[in-house]
Formats: C-alpha cells, structure tokens, sequence
C-alpha cells in the first residue's frame, strides 16, 4: 500500500508517455501513433491470406457483428486472396508468416492505417491475440480504429487463473464465461481444482463412487470457523459434478480460444472426498465423510500399493480428459499424523529408508512423477513438494509466498508464481465494510499488480525458470456465478498485465486508467466486476511519542478528487479536498468517497480512528 501513494503522486513512466494513449489491457509491448484512422464499413472485406487463419478469421467476424458492425451494414467474410498483394484497400488482412528464432508464437504485429488492417504473425495463437487486440481498438459501435503500429509478445508464457470448484461447484456455463474474458486479455491457462476435502467434481468411469459419494456434502459450514464458537451449517446438501463429456467440451472451447485447461487432482492431502468414496484408501479404519467445513484435515492417502493403483488409474482418465501438459497433483498442507500412526508408513519409511514422513511425501510425490513422465505428462505440485527432495521432473507453484519459487529455479526446476501476498484473489479487495464475506486477508487490485514474478535474489539464468504467474480464486466463501465474477475481475486482468507486458512498461497509475475503461466492456459482456476501483485508498499509522495518528487518503482514478468530513456528516462534492496526510489527536471519525465532475464514484469509507493514550 505504501508504494501505491507513492505511484499514484508520479505520472505514468516516460516509456508510456511516449506511446499513444490507448486503453489496451494487456499493455502491448510496443506501440507507435500513427496519422488518422481507419473505419469499418460495408464494402470493408476480411482477407486471410493462409487456410489456417481461417478459424481466427471467423471468430473475428462472429464478434465485429457482435459488437456492432451489423448496424452499420458490415458484412465479413473470410477469402483467400493472391498471397504476393499488399495490403488490401479498406481490408482486415491476416497473415501468417514463416516462424522466426527467438520469437514466441503468441506474438503478433498489428499495423492500422487509413487505408486498412494487416495483422501478422507466425502461429494462429499470434494472429488470436492480434485479433484481442484490434477489438479492444474499437469503439463499442464500428469504427473508427485509431492508427497505430503494435509490435507485441508475452514476457511470459504460463498467464493463469486457478478455479477452486470443490468447494463450491460452478456450472459449464461459468466457466466458459471465465475462458471468454480469461482469452480476451490474453490469459492462456485454466487451472481447475477438480478435487478436495469437500467434494469431488470428476466423473472417474473405474470409480464411480468418486461421484456417487464424494461429489456430495450433507451441509456446509455457514460464516467464518471463530475459536471458541460453535460451528453453524446452512443445512442445505451441496453436490455437483462434470461428466467426462462436459470435460471434452470445455476443454475444446478453451482450445479454440487459445487457454489450455490444467487439471488438478489432490493427493496425497486434501483428499476426504475420495476417501469418503473408497475408505481402503485411508491409513485409519474409522467413518469417513465428505466436508462440510473448512481448513486441512487429518484423512490423507496412505502410501499403499492400493492408493497407487487408485491413483495411476485415475490419472490416466484424467489424461485422456486433458491434454494439457502439466498436470497438477496438489501436494500442499499434508499433515504427518496418520502416517506417523501407521504401522505400515513407518515399516515403508525403513524399507525405502526415509528418515521422517516430509521424505514419505517426496517418497509419494516422486511415484506419481515417474508414472506422469512416462505417460508423456509433467507433474506440477504446490511448493510442499519440495519438502523432503523435489520430485526430478516436477514444476513448483510457489504459493507461500515466493521463498519456494526460489529455492525451486535454483535447483533448475520449472516454477509458476502465485503467492497468497499478492496473487490470492480470494482475499479482501477493498474495506471489508463494503465487501461481500470473505476468507480474510487484504489483496487490492495495486496489490496484485505490484509483483514481479522474477524475484531480484534469483540470477539472469535462475529467472529464466520463471514461467510465469497465476492468480487462484478459493471459493470456500464464494457461492454464486456473480460473487465468482467479482473476485476474479478485475484482479485477474492485472495478472495478464503481470505476465503479457514487460517489466519496464508497466504502470499501475496508467493500469488504473486503463481499468476503467475496460469496467463498460466487463459489464457488456455480462460480466458482474468489482467496482472497488472507485474506492478511496487508505492507510494509517500511529506515533506514541506525539499520541497522534496519520491517516493517508488516495485515489485510483485519473481525475479523483478525494472528499471527506470529520463530523459525523456524509462527505459531498463540495466537503473537504484531501491534499496531505491528516493528523489526529484524538478519537475521530472520518467519511470520505471520490468525486468526480461532481458525482460521487465509488463506496464512502467511514471510520473511527483511535489515538494513543
């Protein structure tokens, strides 16, 4: 928070004052003003100069008369024409090229002239991106599209959102809702936590029992779990879960929009469901339950020759589900103590010769490694893999903050950031006042775009096994599509930026202004976004020697004027200006909200501040 006062008093960096002020999430990596505009129009044509453009062609064409081009009498359709030409006259041209050394194939060039389009790029995942980029050009009817060159390729290749649906279970539908905005701003990886305590949401032909029993809870827990309280439960069954043919069909309407779905499977934790379904999977002989509330648990896989079996013939589903590249296996908040109850842990632990049950996990761990290699898969686990000796083929998520991402990139593994400082979305966004319930904890839109997936610690050689970063959305206290929706946006396309702009060419108080603009087409697409945005930023401290505290007040918005009272009454546009930290001296209570052109934007803040006694 610190360093948003700070970036918010500074204009935006001398490398963004030079481009074009455009509105494009992510910030393209390199932008050029050009001289005029281009309009669409009736006689406007749609031109691929390669076959294998022509599915990218037609989405464009499908989302022009979408957003407007049918009003104007714009009819588009995809034509091959003589590769040798240049530039068609009052033309959208996509081109493929030959690939080129060195350079990722979600990149693309878009140039925009007076006379027409032409978007090139050596892979349909560039011309898709270019594609992203033009609509965002365009104004909400058809035309005009600004002139403008765009030279533009991802810093990162792994841009992801993690979706906990174990928790609380999101119909098809969502998702595909996700995956739209998810591509759009060039977000490429769907991680989908398919299994947990609280429920088992794959449909597994060999296990049917995984769904028959595990997919359901009797109650789930109501609020937050407080000490010393008793437990509440809404009473109300909760189940869901996809079929296999659901899986097909989501994971070939992400392919066709360019993310790639990545499955997660828990072990050897976070795994009653299962066990609730198949108790010989269990170190303990006693009743096992799906749960109805939250935290880590004590029933985990035991180690058996059985739970392997279990588990291999699992995965194997899964891969033939998901084509993905990596698959996740979990490996976080293992607790120790029915492995160090079993009998038959601690006779494995001396036969293989470990020396306590964290090298049991790596034990296990290292078992689902070899079977995913040899099925052509890569294994991918939360950073307590590394706990006990890091599996030889695994990538590492580093969500305990980034400490596992570094002790993982030096020994040249493979890491994907996501750590709760920064990258948990489940978190707080603004004043928990004016905030739906949540699991805790404070991430505010500055907050996510503040981190740096290559920490400074690592070397030039180290940082190259950074693949990028995701941001995760636990949904234990996320129960609707709409309540989904207003957690994941529009932090999530401040990972994008993360992972598509260059380091160098990011700016939040620039990211801000983007923001806004893009809150309307959130909105358009039925998309129900935090608006927190609009809130004022606050922050205090206190001084013992003076028995004073200091209140700093700021806004997001390009614009904003900061508006506030100290006397109970609510603040208007034409109360106080906040220009400078306030200092109190005693109890008092502030209301403040931004204003701007005389309207009040976002939510009043109303607060007691105590002083020093």
């Amino acid at each position: 928070m610190k360093k948003l006062f700070l970036l918010l008093s500074l204009v935006s960096g001398s490398l963004l004052a030079q481009t074009p002020r455009l509105s494009l999430v992510p910030q393209p990596a390199q932008v050029t003003a050009g001289t005029g505009s281009f309009t669409l129009g009736p006689q406007t044509s749609l031109v691929i100069r390669q076959e294998a453009a022509r599915p990218v062609a037609e989405m464009l064409a499908a989302r022009l008369q979408k957003a407007g081009a049918a009003t104007a009498g714009l009819k588009l359709e995809a034509a091959a024409r003589n590769k040798k030409a240049a530039t068609a006259a009052n033309a959208i041209v996509l081109e493929l090229q030959p690939a080129a050394a060195g350079r990722s194939p979600e990149a693309y060039e878009l140039s925009v002239q007076p006379g027409g389009v032409l978007l090139k790029a050596t892979d349909p995942a560039g011309l898709f991106y270019g594609v992203q980029t033009l609509l965002q050009l365009l104004p909400a009817q058809a035309g005009p599209l600004p002139a403008v060159s765009i030279r533009d390729e991802p810093r990162f290749g792994y841009r992801g959102v993690m979706i906990d649906v174990s928790r609380h279970f999101f119909s098809l539908d969502e998702l595909k809702k996700v995956v739209d905005v998810m591509a759009q701003y060039k977000m490429n990886r769907l991680h989908w936590h398919l299994t947990d305590d609280q429920g088992w949401r794959l449909e597994i032909k060999k296990y049917p029992r995984l769904t028959e029993v595990g997919s359901k809870r009797s109650e789930t827990l109501e609020g937050r779990m407080r000490y010393n309280e008793p437990l509440k439960f809404d009473g109300i069954p909760h189940e869901g879960f996809y079929t296999q043919e659901q899986v097909r069909e989501l994971v070939k309407y992400a392919q066709e929009r360019y993310v790639t779905i990545v499955p997660e499977i828990e072990m050897p934790g976070h795994a009653m469901a299962a066990i609730a379904a198949y108790p010989e999977l269990a170190c303990w002989d006693k009743d096992h339950a799906v749960a109805k509330v939250w935290g880590v648990m004590e029933d985990v896989f035991c180690p058996t020759e059985t739970t392997f079996t279990f588990l291999e013939n699992v995965l194997s589903e899964v891969i033939e589900l998901f084509p993905s590249q990596y698959i996740h296996i979990g490996g976080d908040e293992c607790p120790k103590r029915a492995w160090q109850q079993s009998a038959f842990c601690q006779d494995l632990m001396k036969k293989e010769g470990l020396k306590n049950e964290h090298e049991l996990q790596s034990y296990f761990i290292r078992r689902m490694d070899k079977f995913l290699t040899a099925k052509g898969r890569r294994l991918v686990g939360w950073d307590e893999i590394l706990e006990g000796g890091l599996s030889p083929n695994a990538t590492v998520m580093s969500w305990r903050g980034i400490k596992g991402g570094i002790e993982a990139a030096r020994q040249k593994h493979d890491v994907i950031m996501t750590p709760t400082t920064n990258l948990y979305i489940d978190y707080y966004q603004s004043h928990a006042v004016t905030e739906p319930l949540s699991i805790g904890g404070f991430v505010t839109l500055d907050k996510v775009y503040s981190f740096d997936p290559v920490p400074a610690e690592l070397s030039a050689e180290e940082g190259k096994h950074i693949l990028g970063a995701q941001c995760n959305l636990w949904t234990e206290y996320v129960k609707t599509p709409e309540h989904l929706e207003y957690m994941l946006f529009p932090r999530a396309l401040a990972v994008a930026e993360i992972g598509w702009t260059p380091q160098a060419s990011r700016s939040f108080a620039d990211f801000a202004r983007r923001i806004e603009t893009q809150l309307p087409r959130l909105q358009a697409a039925g998309i129900k976004a935090a608006r927190s945005i609009f809130d004022v930023q606050e922050e205090s401290e206190v001084d013992k020697t003076t028995k004073t505290r200091t209140v700093k007040l700021a806004s997001y918005l390009e614009g904003g004027e900061v508006r506030y009272t100290t006397d109970q009454s609510a603040p208007t546009a034409t109360s106080p200006r906040y220009t400078g930290p306030l200092r109190f001296d005693r109890l008092t209570t502030l209301r403040t909200a931004i204003f701007r052109d005389g309207r009040q934007l976002g939510y009043e803040l109303n607060k007691t501040y105590s002083v020093p006694e």
